[in-house]
């Protein structure tokens, strides 16, 4: 099963990643990401807190020492998932492998499906989505997209913490509240979570 879990409201979706400090904090002063951000490079979001926990070890990888919560618009996020290719082949979706790697060179953004985890970090039976967005598409994210940014790595300090002690009740607590995203239906099909 594919789902996208998310903290959002009727305008906005948040979404994460993990920079070293120095990416972090010019673009935490300055509410959108600016150099040494490289615009020209893929950059991949994720609506799922615990993916992102997953992917940077609790904040503790290099290169991943901060965590953003990147509050985007909806209209963003969805153009963004509309006119993705999917990161792998998949039969019944794709023509054949070489119509799949047309539509990968074509498409500005890519769709990826990750087991999502749990407060352990142990994979759940359900994939979880992240984002890769590039080329032209960086540009609408950094400039159009985000409204804007916010430092969560002292939280997921603070839930390691809670967890290393042996109480998951306080580190739950401390989790964003994420709900499944409600995608139009034919985004929804064309992504795979109506099946």
């Amino acid at each position: 099963m594919r789902q996208i879990r998310a903290v959002f409201d009727d305008r906005t979706i948040t979404v994460y990643q993990a920079y070293s400090a120095a990416i972090a904090g010019p673009a935490l002063r300055a509410g959108r990401f600016v150099p040494p951000f490289k615009r020209d490079r893929m950059t991949w979001i994720k609506p799922s807190y615990l993916w992102m926990m997953y992917r940077s070890g609790w904040a503790t990888k290099d290169g991943q020492e901060r965590v953003l919560a990147v509050s985007i618009t909806r209209a963003g996020f969805e153009w963004a998932l509309a006119n993705a290719a999917l990161s792998h082949y998949e039969r019944g979706v794709h023509a054949d492998n070489a119509d799949w790697q047309r539509q990968l060179r074509a498409a500005p953004t890519r769709v990826q499906w990750d087991p999502e985890r749990d407060l352990r970090l142990r994979q759940l039976p359900y994939r979880s989505l992240q984002l890769g967005v590039g080329g032209p598409a960086v540009a609408r994210y950094v400039d159009e997209w985000i409204t804007g940014i916010a430092d969560s790595t002292a939280t997921a300090s603070r839930i390691r913490g809670h967890l290393d002690a042996g109480d998951e009740t306080g580190a739950a607590a401390l989790l964003p509240v994420e709900r499944p995203y409600p995608l139009p239906p034919a985004l929804a099909e064309r992504l795979g979570t109506a099946r």
